[in-house]
């Protein structure tokens, strides 16, 4: 048993590694590559958007495939299998109708790869005894690698490498995925009442909801500051170095935030991370100066890295483990899907028609907006449990 924890510690890295890989390759080199081929912001934005749509279903129904079957690695071999067949074919085709439904397939497959990573690790680190930090920071050092590594290879060659870069990502990840050993824990059934009490919790949604204005702002950064960057002059690596310094910068916030994150509370370090999204892309709006726009890329570590890890851990205390890829499921939905998909239609639009201050300076108010409602939300459940413990109290008393 000890030998096999050993062993899915490592394949557990690996593919977290390979899988952020990946992720930068997307974020990072396939609008420069869809840009280089002719395609309009718009059309880049459509692009963008019908992930985020897709995936709502696709998480969903992964994320209840795991928690009905307790397995997750034959899932994670049928996604990379999928994402391998739908890489190669969209990248053989001059068509932006076929490309947009190949996408749609390609993203299928590879959203839901996320949630359900998250949930492998957070429960293989509860049985060991780790944090998810520790797992997680080898994502960040897979995204930065890969930004810098392929930005640096793609300026010697070409931008139409990004394909072979894909393929042999995504092979990588798929051959770690057939080392991953399964450590759910098996129920005897699932209890879809109980599922359903969960899932409409009041405490859930409303958490979701702020969740989902903070991330349409970290969406417009992932989805056009390589487009933006480009505007202000950038070459392919310097919108490279951009993505791994704000990679980089998530490793020392994961690690304190694993050592020691847990002697805080979630809602307020949520606002803050808020607060500092907020900074981030007012700098990004009102600055064309790239250094200014790669300054505030570091900035990733007090927001993204905040907001990520203290997330999943506030999740982690309102979702019971035997729905925990279920709970993963719809908290990608609404952070990487809805989101997705309101900042890459809307977003596109607005960086056609009004440009990119604009753009950022609206994702900057947004962010503001949900760390004010983490603010709010965490005074109201602070009241409500004030109340709660002053008439247990009364009662106690009244029994005396």
């Amino acid at each position: 048993m000890v030998a096999l924890k050993k062993q899915n510690d490592f394949v557990l890295r690996g593919f977290t590694f390979s899988y952020y890989m990946m992720m930068a390759v997307i974020a990072t080199f396939f609008p420069l590559y869809f840009d280089s081929r002719g395609y309009s912001k718009a059309e880049i934005g459509l692009l963008y958007s019908i992930g985020p749509m897709v995936s709502i279903f696709a998480n969903l129904a992964w994320g209840f495939a795991s928690d009905r079957m307790q397995k997750i690695k034959p899932i994670m071999i049928t996604l990379y299998v999928g994402q391998l067949v739908f890489v190669i074919s969209m990248f053989g085709t001059d068509s932006f109708t076929v490309l947009y439904a190949l996408m749609a397939g390609f993203y299928f497959f590879q959203q839901p790869a996320q949630s359900l990573n998250d949930s492998q690790l957070l429960l293989h680190a509860s049985q060991t005894g780790k944090s998810y930090s520790s797992f997680r920071i080898f994502g960040s050092i897979g995204f930065a690698f890969s930004a810098l590594f392929f930005g640096l290879l793609i300026k010697e060659t070409n931008i139409s490498l990004t394909s072979s870069i894909s393929i042999a990502v995504i092979v990588i990840g798929l051959i770690f995925t057939l080392g991953l050993v399964d450590t759910r824990v098996a129920y005897s059934k699932m209890d879809f009442k109980g599922m359903g009490k969960v899932i409409g919790s009041p405490r859930l949604l409303i958490f979701l909801l702020f969740v989902l204005i903070m991330s349409i702002s970290h969406r417009i950064n992932d989805g056009f500051l390589a487009l933006h960057l480009r505007e202000l002059g950038a070459s392919d690596m310097t919108v490279g170095t951009a993505m791994m310094l704000s990679s980089l910068s998530e490793i020392p916030v994961f690690f304190l935030l694993g050592k020691y994150g847990n002697r805080y509370k979630e809602l307020p370090l949520l606002a803050i991370a808020g607060f500092m999204y907020a900074v981030r892309l007012l700098i990004v709006s009102l600055t064309d100066q790239t250094g200014w726009v790669l300054f505030a890329q570091t900035m990733h570590s007090v927001t993204f890295g905040i907001f990520f890890v203290t997330a999943l851990r506030y999740l982690a205390q309102i979702i019971p483990d035997e729905y925990r890829a279920s709970g993963q499921a719809i908290f990608a939905v609404t952070w990487s899907g809805l989101a997705g998909i309101i900042s890459g239609r809307f977003g596109g639009l607005i960086y056609a028609d009004y440009g990119s201050t604009v753009l950022f300076g609206i994702g900057s108010g947004l962010a503001l907006t949900a760390a004010a409602g983490f603010l709010v939300f965490h005074a109201r459940l602070n009241a409500l449990e004030a109340k709660l413990t002053a008439i247990s109290t009364k009662k106690e008393d009244s029994h005396a």
